[in-house]
């Protein structure tokens, strides 16, 4: 797999994504599916690709804190303190959700996944975007995460609209979900990044 970042790809991706389309990319983690998160046709795309059922929530790639912002309410100092710490990095963060973020996206809850990704490709691209786009794992809903860019182009490659095959591949372990929304640390689920390290991160020193 190229490892250079392609211009020409990451501008064909971007069209793609202000076109209502689907982009399959690599990230630091796993392979993902791109969709303008603001975008309810764009959204039921990716659900309709992943054959993934409506009450599960897709996660959310972001770029810059500004991006952040337009997707988060109530931002905490929690939040900055992890974000600084973690960010760009395999730490996702549930947090309350602005009102403009779509309920399809976080199938119905008060709260939306985040995270920016140490990958140069969904950076990039939601950087040229302008906005955050989804960062759900390129596979269908209940089977294995895909492990290469063969199996990606296998599995999904005709069903979305894109694929970036430029780029770093994934390491191959999902990031860690912790949900902070409510002012604790809840482990959602542990990957990358151990838990732990999380907890002891929350702490601002005086």
């Amino acid at each position: 797999m190229p490892v250079e970042v392609s211009q020409r790809e990451l501008e064909r991706g971007v069209q793609v994504l202000r076109d209502g389309g689907v982009v399959a990319f690599p990230t630091d983690t796993l392979y993902g599916l791109g969709a303008d998160v603001f975008n309810l046709d764009a959204l039921q795309k990716v659900f309709d690709i992943k054959e993934r059922p409506a009450g599960l929530a897709l996660p959310v790639l972001i770029d810059s804190w500004k991006q952040f912002e337009t997707v988060a309410a109530d931002v905490t100092q929690v939040a900055r303190t992890l974000a600084e710490k973690y960010w760009p990095g395999p730490l996702t963060l549930i947090v309350s959700k602005a009102d403009a973020v779509p309920d399809l996206l976080t199938a119905g809850a008060p709260t939306v996944a985040v995270r920016v990704p140490d990958h140069p490709v969904p950076r990039s691209l939601a950087r040229m975007f302008g906005g955050p786009i989804t960062g759900t794992s390129a596979n269908r809903s209940g089977e294995p995460d895909l492990k290469s860019l063969e199996e990606l182009t296998a599995q999904l490659g005709s069903r979305v609209d894109y694929v970036v095959t430029a780029g770093p591949a994934p390491m191959g372990t999902a990031s860690t979900i912790v949900d902070i929304s409510a002012g604790s640390l809840k482990l959602i689920r542990e990957g990358a990044l151990p838990f732990e390290d999380v907890l002891q991160a929350q702490y601002v020193e005086d």
